[in-house]
């Protein structure tokens, strides 16, 4: 039940994730943690974090992707549908898929992998739901976000994260085709400031890139993480996997200027921003 003393704040689902976490910690006062089990927002704005990670629950359950992404949003949408909501959907780079870049919000997608393509799934069985019965909603298509906070980073979900971990531990690691391939980083805080703005002063009814609109080379990222901690780690080049290379794309970047008309601007460079994480994690390593 919505109650009038929540009047102001924000139902955040998925609030104990990475950057469902980081932005409940940043903007404490302002959310309302919805319980995991829990389906029913208790304000007026949802901030809708709930999902998977990654294209590879494939090879292990294949319902996964089908049950987080899509079973979960449609029974907590149906809480919302009476209620005056607007609601905010995290969604991906992911639903993109191959197109011309930097990709805008009107490209047409194409996504690959189950996870993808659930994720644009669910962009359409919201934008139908809300459509249905009145509902406002954005949605928000994030570029890789990282940061410290990532308790749970594999080379599957944050790959940046996890390769700086082994760099500290001067262990070995792999770079696939050299680390070659280019992304769209922003940092969590950044992010989740993109975020906030968004639900504040974004448009109803649209869809909102969150990235920092630069197309950073993997390669070049690591060889700042490697230069920093002074890693003796050593680096060799590996062939893309062909379930790899079929579920994602080679290269992304983000036309931000939407966000920008909004006044939004990065804080953290990414130079500055990397530097913070390996301090950050060789200072947790060594606990």
């Amino acid at each position: 039940m919505i109650q009038s003393s929540n009047r102001d704040k924000i139902s955040v689902f998925g609030s104990t994730g990475f950057i469902g976490g980081s932005f409940c910690n940043m903007f404490r006062e302002a959310c309302v943690p919805i319980d995991r089990e829990s389906r029913e927002p208790r304000t007026k704005s949802v901030l809708y974090f709930i999902s998977t990670t990654d294209n590879f629950n494939i090879f292990e359950d294949p319902q996964k992707d089908i049950d987080t992404n899509l079973k979960v949003l449609v029974e907590t949408l149906q809480n919302c549908k009476d209620s005056n909501i607007t609601f905010n959907f995290i969604s991906s780079w992911y639903v993109y898929g191959d197109v011309d870049l930097p990709a805008r919000e009107d490209s047409e997608c194409s996504p690959r992998g189950f996870y993808s393509i659930t994720k644009k799934c669910a962009e359409d069985l919201l934008i139908s739901f809300c459509k249905t019965f009145n509902i406002k909603y954005r949605i928000l298509r994030l570029g890789n976000v990282y940061g410290r906070s990532d308790t749970n980073a594999s080379k599957k979900k944050n790959a940046l994260q996890f390769l700086t971990e082994r760099l500290i531990n001067d262990e070995p690691i792999h770079l696939y085709d050299g680390g070659s391939f280019t992304r769209d980083y922003i940092h969590v805080n950044d992010a989740c400031r993109a975020i906030n703005k968004i639900i504040h002063d974004g448009q109803i009814n649209a869809v909102y890139n969150v990235g920092s609109g630069v197309e950073y080379t993997f390669s070049d990222l690591i060889d700042i993480v490697k230069k920093h901690v002074g890693s003796t780690s050593i680096i060799e080049s590996k062939p893309t996997p062909n379930t790899y290379a079929y579920s994602q794309v080679n290269n992304m970047c983000l036309d931000t200027s939407m966000l920008s008309e909004l006044g939004f601007k990065c804080s953290i460079a990414i130079d500055d921003g990397i530097i913070d994480m390996c301090n950050k994690l060789k200072a947790g390593l060594n606990d």
